[in-house]
C-alpha cells in the first residue's frame, strides 16, 4: 500500500474505495473464517478519508461541533480541507491519533424518555467513516439477509416486504421485541472478541477499542468513561451495532438451516405439533414470525433472551409481546394486520400507517404552525413540506390513501388558522382571495410557492425484493 500517495480528486477517491471494498468483500465472502492482517494502511490512505471526509461533510451533522467545537464548514473556511486531512492523516500514520468524548444531548422520546445521542469531534467522524469504509464490506460478507438496519442498499420497506410475505404465507403469530438500551448496553469485550474474528490488525483493532472508551462529555460538562455501548451519532456505531447483534441472526439462520431449510423438513415439523419461524431484524427491533401456536411463539422469545445474554442485552419487557396476526402489530412505524377485504369474505395482510406515526406527524405540523407569526406564508410552508413530503414518502408504500386525506385536512386546518392568527384584521373573503386562490382550488399559498398536498401522494406497493445483493458483488 502506497501511504504516500497525494491525495486525489473525489471521483478518483470514490473509486478507488470502491475498487477495494470490492476485493475485500470477496476475499471475505469467499473465505469464511479469513482474518485480514493489513488494514490500517487504508484507513490512512488519502482516498478513504477523502471519501470518509466527503461523508461527513455532507451529512445534517456536519452543522454541529462536537467537544473541540469546530464544525466541518469552520474547518473549510479556518484550515481548509486538504491541510486538515493531511494533518489528520498524519496522526494516524504515527499513531498519534487519540478519540476524544462525545459531547452528549438528550433527545426526547415518545412517553417522556430520553434516549442518549453522542455527537464525536468532526475529526473523529472523518476517521470512524473511514474505518466504516474498511470494515463495512468485510463484515456484510458475514451478516444474514434477515437484518436490514443501517446496512448499504436495505431500507425498512424491505423488512416489512419480508414480513408481509411471511404473514400472507401460514406464518400468523408475531413475537416482536425491542433490545432495551441496545446502543449503551452492549458489551465491549464480546463486541470486540467478534471483531477479531474477521481483523487481526492489531492497529485497528485499537482503533476501534478507542473509540468505543472515548467517553461522553455529559450535559452537566462531567466527563463520563464508556464501559459498554457504542454511543449512537458516531458513524461506526451502526456498523459495530450490527457486528453484535448478528449473535441474534446467527443463531436463528442455524437454527432454519439446520431444521427447516426445506419444504419436505417443515411439513414434517408442523405434522408433528413442531412451529416453523423466521426472524427479521432491522437494528435493535425485531419480530419472530411464527407457523404454529402462541406457545411457540412465547418460547422463540426466551431463546432470543438467551442469544443476546452473551453481548450483555436484554429485552425490553414494555415492548415486547405476542400478537396474532389478525390482532396486528406496529413495527417501524406500520401497523401490519390483516383483515377482510371489503365487499369480499377473503382476508389479506395490509400495512398502515400506525396511530403512533400519524400522531408524530401531526405534532410536527402543530409545533410548525404554533410558531410566531412574524415569519411569512413563505417560510412556513417550506418547513411543512419538508416534514409533509418525507412522512408520505416513507409511508406510501402501504394502504395509506386514507390517512394521506386525513392528514391533508388537518395540515390545511392548521395553515388557515395560522393566517387567520396572522392577519387578525383581514376579512376570511379576503384572506381566501389572496392566500387560497389562484391555483386551481382552494389551497394555500404565497405565490411562488403552495402547501404540499398529502392525498396527491401516489400509494403503491413495495415490491418484495428477497435476496438483496451488496455494492460491492459483481455479479448478484
Amino acid at each position: 500500500m502506497n501511504t504516500g500517495a497525494s491525495w486525489p480528486s473525489l471521483d478518483e477517491a470514490k473509486a478507488r474505495v470502491l475498487e477495494i471494498q470490492t476485493k475485500l468483500h470477496q476475499w471475505s465472502t469467499a473465505d469464511a473464517e479469513r482474518r485480514f492482517d493489513d488494514l490500517y494502511n487504508l484507513v490512512c490512505d488519502p482516498a478513504f478519508l477523502l471519501v470518509g471526509w466527503n461523508r461527513v461533510r455532507g451529512n445534517r451533522g456536519a452543522r454541529t461541533g462536537g467537544v473541540d467545537g469546530e464544525t466541518a464548514r469552520y474547518i473549510e473556511q479556518s484550515r481548509g480541507t486538504e491541510v486538515f486531512l493531511d494533518a489528520l492523516r498524519a496522526d494516524l500514520k504515527a499513531r498519534r491519533f487519540e478519540p476524544l468524548p462525545v459531547r452528549e444531548r438528550m433527545i426526547p422520546k415518545t412517553g417522556g424518555k430520553l434516549r442518549r445521542l453522542g455527537i464525536p469531534a468532526t475529526r473523529d467522524r472523518v476517521v470512524q467513516a473511514s474505518l466504516k469504509l474498511v470494515l463495512e464490506p468485510i463484515f456484510e460478507a458475514d451478516f444474514k439477509p434477515c437484518s436490514y438496519g443501517f446496512r448499504p442498499g436495505r431500507r425498512p420497506h424491505d423488512a416489512i416486504a419480508e414480513i408481509h410475505m411471511f404473514a400472507s404465507n401460514s406464518y400468523e403469530w408475531v413475537a416482536e421485541a425491542d433490545i432495551e438500551a441496545c446502543f449503551d448496553n452492549i458489551s465491549h469485550s464480546a463486541l470486540m472478541e467478534r471483531v477479531r474474528k474477521r481483523v487481526g490488525d492489531k492497529r485497528v483493532l485499537g482503533l476501534v477499542k478507542a473509540f468505543l472508551k472515548a467517553g461522553i462529555l455529559s450535559e452537566d460538562q462531567v466527563i463520563r468513561d464508556t464501559n459498554s455501548g457504542t454511543p449512537q451519532g458516531g458513524i461506526l456505531s451502526p456498523l459495530l451495532a450490527n457486528v453484535a447483534l448478528s449473535v441474534l441472526d446467527e443463531y436463528f439462520a442455524e437454527a432454519w438451516a439446520e431444521t427447516m431449510a426445506t419444504r419436505w423438513e417443515r411439513e414434517r415439523r408442523r405434522k408433528h405439533g413442531e412451529a416453523t419461524y423466521r426472524l427479521v431484524r432491522y437494528a435493535d427491533d425485531f419480530v419472530l414470525l411464527v407457523a404454529g401456536t402462541r406457545t411457540h411463539a412465547e418460547s422463540l422469545l426466551s431463546e432470543a433472551a438467551a442469544a443476546l445474554a452473551p453481548m450483555s442485552l436484554a429485552l425490553a419487557e414494555a415492548k415486547t409481546g405476542v400478537a396474532h396476526i389478525d390482532e396486528g402489530f406496529t413495527f417501524l412505524g406500520f401497523r401490519i394486520r390483516r383483515d377482510r377485504k371489503e365487499g369480499t369474505n377473503k382476508h389479506y395482510v395490509y400495512t398502515y400507517p400506525s396511530k403512533e406515526a400519524l400522531a408524530s406527524i401531526k405534532r410536527k405540523v402543530r409545533t410548525i404552525t404554533n410558531q410566531g407569526t412574524n415569519q411569512d406564508l413563505g417560510h412556513l410552508l417550506r418547513q411543512l413540506n419538508a416534514v409533509l413530503r418525507g412522512w408520505t414518502n416513507y409511508f406510501r408504500h402501504g394502504v395509506s390513501k386514507q390517512t394521506f386525506g386525513y392528514l391533508r385536512h388537518f395540515v390545511w386546518w392548521r395553515v388557515v388558522k395560522w393566517l387567520r392568527r396572522k392577519h387578525r384584521r383581514t376579512g376570511w373573503k379576503k384572506l381566501r382571495r389572496r392566500y387560497l386562490l389562484g391555483t386551481g382550488r382552494v389551497w394555500p399559498h404565497d405565490g411562488a410557492m403552495e402547501l404540499f398536498d398529502p392525498a396527491a401522494v401516489a400509494v403503491t406497493r413495495y415490491r418484495y425484493r428477497g435476496n438483496i445483493p451488496t455494492p460491492w458483488q459483481t455479479d448478484p
